[in-house]
Formats: structure tokens, sequence, C-alpha cells
């Protein structure tokens, strides 16, 4: 069999791997989803007032106690939204990760910030889609 002029030249440099379609898309939302709850954990700790209480909720915390879950796991998510951008796979491991923690400390928020907490776990669910189908689908779009 022979080629008919398709021939690949080593530049050599090497090329960086960089996020596109759904993994860019991830991480995007990724940084948007950590930001907000950067700003959900700073407003639950500044001004614990604000947010609604209910009595006798399975997962009790003190306000200002979620309000440090949710600070902690935002910069956490916005971190690792940053990291996948590079496109590795340890990356989007732990992309998927932090998106399934912040999605359950999202819904034991539920009670305290229902709109917010929603959005979040939409988001969320979003983030762990693109990683899980990113690499198949970018593959085939450009192959």
């Amino acid at each position: 069999m022979t080629t008919s002029g398709m021939h690949r030249h080593d530049t050599g440099t090497t090329d960086r791997v960089w996020a596109t379609g759904w993994t860019a898309f991830a991480g995007v939302m990724m940084v948007f989803g950590g930001a907000m709850a950067i700003f959900e954990g700073i407003a639950a700790i500044a001004e614990d007032d604000i947010f609604v209480t209910t009595r006798n909720y399975t997962y009790n915390f003190d306000l200002t106690s979620w309000g440090w879950i949710h600070l902690l796991l935002g910069v956490l998510v916005v971190l690792a939204g940053i990291a996948v951008f590079s496109g590795l796979m340890w990356a989007r491991v732990v992309g998927i990760a932090l998106a399934g923690l912040s999605m359950i400390a999202n819904f034991m928020w539920l009670p305290y910030s229902p709109v917010w907490a929603s959005v979040l776990i939409a988001v969320d669910a979003f983030v762990i889609w693109a990683l899980c189908v990113g690499t198949s689908r970018d593959a085939g779009a450009t192959g």
C-alpha cells in the first residue's frame, strides 16, 4: 500500500496538549462553579442571618461551618478547573471527584439556599458529564 502525499514531518518541538471542546467547557464551568461556591462560603461565614435556618435537618451544621466547607471546596474546584485546561487525565479525574463532592455538599446545602444550591448542582452535573465524555467526543470531532 502506498500513501498519497501525506507525510508527517517532525518539527523538533514539543506540542502541548490543551483542552478543547467539552473538556474546555468543563474547565470554564468548574472555574465558574468554584467561584460561586467561594462566594457562597464567604456569604455564609460573614452574614449568618441571610440564610434560612431549618430545624430538624439531618445535616445540621452551623452556617459558619458550612461556609468554610464551601469556601475550601470552591477553591479546590477552581484550581482543578484551571488544571483541566491542561488536558491531562489526572486533572480530569480530580475534576470529576471534586465536582461530585461539590454536588453532594450543595445537595446538603439545599435547605439553606435552594436556588443557589440547585444551580450549582446543575453546573456540577454538566461538569461531570463533560469530563466523562470529553475525550471521545473531542477525538471524534478532530479525527
